[in-house]
Parts: structure tokens; sequence; C-alpha cells
């Protein structure tokens, strides 16, 4: 018979094999124990077996269940828990296993702290510096840095970020001008972001902003057209101007080339120049004091010289009689030119090489040999 049967509670085999764990050794009753023995005496008389048995024990179980997993909290990697005692915030739970007081002593808030968050509105109406107005696209990315400012800095975190982000990005394209805000955005974005960082801070939000990205802006569609034109016009600006700077770059050099050229030949014209004039300084000097010693001589020599000189550059032919004949160069004739042949220079007629005599020359009038015009033998 097993020991726990109905109606053999103080039977106990000599063996003692079938005998009750919840009677001591010797025999004795443990509800007269004391301490951790008595408990245990009293735990066992709850939860015994019988038609008679107690109704409390299935209210301590229910009880010890319901603390068991009212105390236990579980907080996952991308949350943190918020307790509350009494409905006031106490201390902020971090990822993993955790205790609390029962329920309604503390209650857990969990917060999806590391989710990425993100919010866009297209064609936002803006007003530039210089008093134009674009459609901007906003992209917010955010999550949040501090759970207890999330459920209760403010009455709604979310609103208040759309309105701080709509005051950021206005305020700083309100600082811009056109030109800005249509191609260099970036510069943009990065003031806004941190405009709207200080703006979330001060309101206590607990939100803190990752992303922020102006991805396009564009003029309204009723003045679409206008600029259209500005941006063309603006483009044909950017290339005239490469154009400039393509032929700068490549005619200054050549015109750098060119005046140093232009020096270099002057300084060397100048070189000569003065060397020139030096010899012909010292050639008079020299010539001078040749004239003051031998003054018949030196204007005779300087006679001929000069008349060499002249007559070396002209084209003239000195007959045998002694007449001066002038030497002209003939066009060459038609039929060679017509032909395709080589040029050549006709002879000239003979009476430009020696033209007829009209009258015999006086030879009474002619010195003779040897006999000066005043009659004195050389």
């Amino acid at each position: 018979m097993a020991w726990n049967t109905p109606g053999n509670n103080n039977q106990e085999p000599s063996g003692g094999g079938n005998r009750s764990p919840w009677k001591p050794r010797n025999g004795g009753s443990r509800g007269g124990g004391n301490g951790f023995d008595g408990l245990i005496e009293r735990l066992r008389g709850l939860f015994d077996g019988g038609s008679g048995g107690h109704p409390l024990r299935w209210v301590a179980v229910v009880l010890g269940i319901f603390l068991l997993f009212n105390c236990f909290v579980l907080i996952a990697e991308r949350q943190r828990g918020v307790v509350l005692r009494f409905g006031k915030y106490d201390r902020t739970l971090e990822p993993g296993p955790s205790f609390k007081l029962p329920w309604p002593i503390e209650s857990v808030e969990k917060v999806e702290a590391t989710k990425i968050n993100s919010y866009s509105q297209i064609d936002v109406p803006v007003l530039t510096r210089d008093e134009n107005i674009v459609l901007v696209e906003i992209n917010v990315q955010y999550r949040i840095s501090d759970p207890k400012l999330a459920l209760f800095g403010t009455r709604n975190a979310d609103d208040m970020l759309k309105e701080a982000t709509l005051s950021s990005v206005r305020e700083q394209v309100g600082r811009s001008d056109l030109d800005t805000v249509l191609g260099a955005r970036d510069a943009l974005a990065v003031a806004a972001r941190e405009q709207l960082q200080k703006s979330l801070q001060m309101y206590q939000t607990g939100l803190l902003v990752t992303e922020l990205n102006l991805p396009n802006a564009r003029p309204p569609e009723e003045v679409k057209p206008a600029f259209d034109d500005v941006n063309s016009a603006q483009q044909d600006k950017d290339r005239k101007i490469s154009e400039a700077r393509a032929y700068a770059a490549k005619i200054v050099p050549e015109a750098r080339g060119e005046s140093a050229r232009t020096r270099t030949v002057s300084e060397g014209y100048k070189t000569a120049a003065i060397a020139r004039a030096t010899g012909d300084a010292a050639r008079f000097t020299s010539l001078v004091e040749q004239y003051r010693n031998a003054p018949d001589v030196t204007r005779k020599r300087m006679w001929l010289d000069t008349v060499q000189e002249v007559l070396s550059q002209n084209r003239k032919i000195i007959g045998g009689d002694s007449r001066q004949l002038l030497y002209l160069p003939v066009q060459p004739s038609r039929n060679a030119a017509q032909s395709g042949g080589s040029v050549g220079m006709s002879a000239p007629p003979p009476e430009v090489i020696a033209p007829a005599v009209t009258s015999t020359p006086d030879s009474s009038i002619r010195p003779q040999r040897g006999v000066d015009n005043e009659g004195s033998k050389r």
C-alpha cells in the first residue's frame, strides 16, 4: 500500500519502504515542531489531498504564479524599460532580465529606443532670402535617445518633431538665396539638422535626429518656364566663362612669349645701336685727328669713299668712251609668262647699251692725257 493511501496515514511497514515523507523517522508528529519544520507541516496540511482540503491552496498557487510573472520583466535588446512606481518615474531598465515590485506598486513601459523612425514631407513652400518661393522636399530620420523624456517630456513628441523640422528648414532656407537652395543644399541640410536637434532638446522631446536631407527643391509650376530660362542663362554663363578661361590659358602664354621675344629683340637692337654709335663716334674722333694732320688727303679720301658707297648701290654701265648708261631691268616676255616656262630677262636694246652718236665730239675740248684742265702735266 502506498504511503499516501487514505486511511493509512499512521501505518508503516516494518521495512519502512512506504513510510510517508511528511513524518519524521522516529514516528513522531511534525506538527509539534517549530521553525521550518512547522512551516512544512502547515504547507502539507494545506495541499494535503482529501475530501476536506483547504480552498486557500488554489488561491496561494494562483497568487504565486501571478507574483512570479508580474515581478519578472524581460527587456529586449532594442527596448528600454521605464519603471513607474505608483505612476511616477522611478528608473530605466536596460536590455535583459530584470525584477520589479508587483503591480500595482510598480509598472513598466517598454520603449523602442533603437528603432529608426522617419518623417517625410513633399513640396513644402519656402521663401528664400531674395524673395523667391521654392518647393522643398524634407526627409528626417530619428530615434528615441531618452525614454523618460520621450514618455513624459512633452505631450506629443512626433508632432513636436514635425513642427520643429518645418521651422528649422524655413529658417535656413530663408537665410540663403535661390541659387544656393537649388544647387547647394548639403550645407543647408547640415545647418537645419543642428538647429532641429537644439529645438528638440529645448522642448525635452527625448528624440535624436540621425539624418536630415533635402533631396529635392524646385520652383512652383506657375513660374517654372521663367526658372528654366534662368537656368539656361546660368548654363550659358558658365559655358562662356569656361571658354574665356580656356582662351586665356592659350593666349596668355603666347602673349608672354611674344613679349619676351620683342624684349629680347629690343635689347639686341639697343646693344647694336649703342655699339654702332660708339664705333661711329670713335671713327669720327680718329677721322678728326687725321683731318687735322692732313686736311687735303683726308678730304679726298672721304670723297672717294662716299662716291664708292653711292655708286655701289646703283646699277650702272660705264661705256668705253666715258659715257654713263643706266641699266634698266626689262620685264619678262609675255609669251614666256603665258607658257609657264622659266622667267628670263631679255637683253636690253642696243640703244640703251650704246646709244647712237649724232655728232662727233670735239677733240679740242677733251683734255689731253697727262694734262689737267689748267694745262699742267701730271
